[in-house]
This record gives C-alpha cells, structure tokens and sequence, in this order.
C-alpha cells in the first residue's frame, strides 16, 4: 500500500494552500495505541476510528509489540475516519550490565528490562535483510516461550478434566494475529472456563484448582480483572504455568535502536515514572541522572502513559523534559483487556492542562513532520549515524502542524 503522504503537496505549496486557514494551537491527540495484531483492548480496527471519532481525536499512533502487521489496516483506517496516523512500534530490550545490578529501568518487576519504542516509521515497514532476520529471531523466541506456557498449562489442566486443553494454533486463530502473548492465553482459559462448565461455582472450581487452591479474589463479573488474575496468578513469575523467558527472547538495547533508525524511526524511551506510592524505578528516579543516560544513548525522544501518574509528578517530569528540548508524546496503550477512553488523561482520569497538551501535541506534529519528509525521501529527524537535527525543532512543530492540519482539511 502506497503511504498517503508521498501525495503531497511540497511545503511551499503547502504554506500556499493552508494561508488564511485558522486551526488551533493543539488538537486531541493519542501517540500510543496497541492493536489486535499484538494485544489490544480492542477487538478490532473499527472500535478504535469509533472511539477516536466519537472522542475528536485527531491523531493516533499505532504501537505493537515486535510487529507492523497492523500497518496497512490502520492506514486504512485512518483515511477514511480523516485521523492523522504515526507508524511505530515497540520493542522489549535487556541491560544486562543493570540486571546484575538489579536496577529496574521501566519495568517494575523485572531488573534490566527495557520497553523501547520506534516513532514515525517509515510506511510501508522495510529494514536491512540481517536487522529483519534478528527481529524474525527474536519473535520466534517469544511464541517458543507462549508454546511452553501452553504446555504447562495444559498439565494443570488435565488433572481437572482430560477432555480440555488449549492450543497455541486454536489461540493464535481465534483470538490473535501472528503473535500470541500472555494476555492471549489468558484470555483463552478464561472462555475455556466459562464454555465448559455449566455454572459459575463450577467455573470458579476449576479456576481455583489451576490456582493451587487459591479462589478468585476477583470473581467471574468483570471480564478484563479476570484475566488480569489469571495472567497474574499462572503466567508470572511465581505462577504455574510461568516459562522464563530465554535471553534470546531480547535484543540489545543498540541493536533494537538500528533496528528502528534503518526503519526510518525516531528512537523513543517510554517512561514508566510513578508508581501508586509516589515512587519511581532506579532508572527514573532523578530526572537529571535520566537525561544524562539517555543523552548518552543519543535518545531525545520520550513517551508516557498518563493514565498510570499522577498529575503534579507528571507535569514537574514533563516540563524538566521539555526545557532540555526533548520531542513528548502521551499515549494510553490499551494493551490490557480493560476498555478505557482514547483521550488520554492522568490517574484517576484527571485531564491534562493546556500546558500538557500543547506539549504533546507539538511532539507529535514533529513526528508528523518526520514521517512527511521521509515520504518525500529526505532525511527527517533522524540522521543516517543515529544523530538528529534537535535544533530544527521549532520548525519540526510548524511544518508537522501544517501537515496534520492540510491532511484534517483539505484532503
């Protein structure tokens, strides 16, 4: 499929064509979604142009786990629901050298393991034939790990009732894409139980025989806790079913960076930052120390999750970020089974101020503007050596504002 912004226009005519047109200084926007083609709250593509229209969002931002399946459905999407779309994807990393440390950097259980994201990808997804071989690797590594899940599962299972089982290929076609995760298989047991006995004394049995004996805490009603409970309880680290994930199932933190520069993305590190008591992880603790790493990575490019922080550490965060000049984007994820607005907002739903938006939606008109330019084959944000041209950020904001506005407009 064709990227809709090789179509257009050059800036000049750009600029010609948006004069007298008034548009305001932000728009509701959402840079991080993940889709069915990883695990999504969503069931499919169509729920999220209704909710985006429904809430006026203007841009959203595709962002799976390992994977650019979804791309040409979203792109699609996009178009017709008049929504700006941002390519990018998400990768899980390992520092080593801080997993021996037992330092966390934005996982809060898991000492060295690292979330990464790639924003503005070039559409459609290409890379080198031995970085695409790596990724391939790396996929393959995570199902052989879904696989072992499975298995063990399957073991408690039978015990119970020989006549169950699950099935990866059962699991991968009913309910995935070409990637099964955790939540997949949660999602899973979760109807093999309700399917498969008559009654919800005998579903919760069932379910506490597989929990060693533990009832539910959480109860059949809510779906979406449910599953959380059983991802929580058999597929964690402590649980039953849990397979350790093979060193093989991550990639180096400089490989999945190359990765997402030859793909023509911005490197981006999502910030986890408060936790429900107020603490951060070892990584992100002091935000000056954080801005020292991740300078020394050549990382100017940061992403949160407002829903998870609280309003006052977020804004102090995001404002010490944005001084140094760095792009921000705000997102909700959506990769649990919970279904919650698009808007994006703050713990306890608190809304973002103006401030707060204004500076996520000029961290996106950069990506914007990133993504216009290397449609246009020229070099965008990134440089080939994984530097970037941060001083043109002003002008970043205003032909990526220019951009979203003609493409909201005029198309």
């Amino acid at each position: 499929m064709k990227n809709f912004l090789s179509g257009f226009p050059s800036y000049d005519k750009l600029f010609k064509e948006m004069q007298g047109l008034s548009y305001p200084d932000y728009r509701e926007a959402n840079g991080h979604i993940h889709t069915p083609y990883s695990f999504s709250a969503f069931s499919d593509m169509d729920t999220i142009f209704t909710m985006a229209g429904n809430e006026k969002i203007a841009l959203l931002g595709i962002n799976d786990f390992y994977v650019t399946d979804g791309y040409d459905a979203f792109h699609k999407g996009c178009l017709e629901n008049k929504i700006f779309p941002l390519f990018n994807i998400e990768f899980i990393g390992l520092l080593k050298e801080e997993q021996q440390k037992g330092i966390r950097i934005n996982d809060p259980n898991n000492p060295g393991r690292i979330y990464f994201s790639g924003k503005g990808l070039d559409y459609p997804f290409h890379t080198g034939f031995m970085l695409r071989k790596q990724l391939k690797s790396v996929i393959k590594e995570s199902q052989l790990q879904i696989k072992a899940m499975i298995s063990k599962l399957n073991q408690l299972i039978e015990p119970e009732n020989p006549s169950l089982s699950l099935s990866y290929e059962t699991i991968k076609k009913k309910y995935a894409h070409n990637l099964v995760r955790e939540r997949h298989i949660a999602k899973a047991l979760r109807i093999l139980a309700f399917e498969s006995f008559p009654t919800p004394e005998d579903q919760l049995h069932f379910l506490a025989t597989l929990y060693g004996g533990r009832k539910s805490k959480t109860g059949l009603a809510v779906t979406s806790s449910l599953e959380n409970e059983i991802r929580s309880n058999l597929l964690k680290s402590g649980g039953a079913a849990f397979v350790e994930e093979d060193e093989n199932s991550f990639l180096e933190l400089k490989k999945i960076i190359r990765i997402i520069i030859k793909a023509g993305g911005i490197p981006c590190y999502p910030v986890l930052l408060d936790d429900l008591s107020g603490k951060c992880t070892e990584f992100e603790t002091d935000p000056e120390k954080l801005h020292a790493s991740l300078m020394q990575l050549g990382i100017e490019c940061i992403e949160l999750i407002p829903g998870r922080n609280d309003f006052t550490i977020l804004k102090d965060f995001v404002e010490f970020f944005h001084n140094k000049g760095f792009i921000i984007t705000f997102g909700t994820e959506h990769n649990t089974p919970e279904m919650i607005p698009l808007t994006v907002t703050t713990r306890g739903s608190k809304p973002l101020d103006e401030s707060l938006k204004k500076i996520a939606w000029e961290g996106a008109c950069v990506i914007a503007a990133h993504q216009y330019l290397r449609a246009d084959s020229r070099q965008g944000y990134v440089l080939p050596d994984g530097t970037h041209s941060a001083k043109q950020m002003r002008e970043l904001i205003n032909l990526g504002q220019l951009v979203i506005e003609y493409f909201l407009n005029k198309r």
